[in-house]
């Protein structure tokens, strides 16, 4: 009935005689409502039922976005988190712990304050076979991201992945320190880690049009400081393993400018890699300073998967 309101009455009604079909009606309404209640509780349980296509449609999903995804990263903005990137925010399967007792460094390459520390960045080291600064600015897009922030980013991504799996990994820097390290340092941290593989993060900055990534490896050098013929071979087996799990989880080809197409880059003048008495590479994972490259190097979900290429190739080398 509907409300008429306090001023009026309402018209009395005669009230119908109910037949058999109307009382056999009402006495199965309640059974069924019944009914409804038990398979609420019962089927829900399994999470297929309607309460719980209720959660998903309010947005309880079980597997949440990773961190810094381009809806909250356009631009090049970092997501900030440290623990950004685990594989459970991707849908991926969460790490066995198999790396167990495995030591990874990572190296962001560069630093967000060296800009601020010419003098300091700018001292002469000794790498070996050379003297080099001690660290630099790094490059950055044409919108202005630079080199620094991505490095840190993915670094971040990539320990949570193989962290995940069980490695003790340890980074050369964490964003808490104003400048640096110097590469000696760099190498250092590795070395004094007894790392069983060492990664150093970057992007290029080379000509519009040159396009890709590449990874670089240790030339067998001998002089000073830097002795890495114990190390050369398994480096390469560690870079390889990256090149390859790199290319299919970003989809990204090998650099059309270094490396003959073959993602794969040998230098002698890193001191990095002149210096690490473990097995160690660098990654370049884009050109900063190609539209297209940029685009790719900017997207947090790109980052992503760069992250995981990266962690993929670092626990093939280790469980070897």
């Amino acid at each position: 009935m509907s409300y008429l309101g306090p001023e009026f009455e309402p018209v009395p009604q005669r009230r119908p005689r109910r037949g058999p079909f109307t009382v056999a009606l009402a006495a199965l309404v309640p059974a069924a409502l019944a009914g409804w209640l038990v398979y609420e509780v019962v089927g829900d349980s399994g999470g297929s039922g309607p309460s719980a296509q209720a959660a998903g449609a309010s947005g309880h999903s079980a597997a949440p976005s990773a961190p810094g995804d381009e809806g909250g990263d356009k631009g090049g903005g970092e997501s900030g988190d440290k623990g950004a990137g685990s594989p459970s925010a991707t849908g991926r399967t969460s790490g066995s712990g198999s790396l167990k007792g495995k030591v990874v460094v990572i190296d962001p390459g560069h630093n967000l304050g060296n800009f601020k520390h010419p003098t300091e960045i700018n001292r002469q080291v000794n790498i070996g076979t050379n003297s080099k600064e001690c660290d630099t600015t790094g490059t950055a897009t044409d919108a202005g991201y630079p080199e620094a922030r991505f490095t840190l980013d993915v670094s971040r991504r990539l320990r949570t992945l193989l962290e995940e799996q069980g490695a003790t990994v340890k980074l050369t820097h964490d964003g808490d320190r104003p400048w640096g390290p110097c590469v000696t340092e760099r190498a250092e941290i590795g070395n004094k880690a007894h790392a069983d593989a060492a990664i150093s993060i970057h992007a290029d900055g080379s000509a519009a049009g040159n396009r890709g990534f590449h990874v670089i490896l240790p030339g067998a050098v001998h002089d000073g400081a830097a002795d890495t013929r114990a190390i050369a071979g398994p480096s390469r087996d560690l870079g390889v393993r990256i090149k390859d799990d790199f290319a299919r989880a970003t989809g990204a080809a090998p650099s059309n400018y270094i490396g003959g197409g073959t993602g794969l880059d040998v230098r002698k003048d890193l001191g990095g890699l002149n210096l690490s008495t473990v097995p160690k590479v660098f990654i370049e994972c884009g050109n900063m300073r190609d539209s297209k490259d940029a685009a790719l190097l900017t997207s947090g979900a790109w980052r992503q998967k760069a992250a995981e290429g990266m962690s993929e190739g670092i626990v093939g080398f280790l469980r070897g």
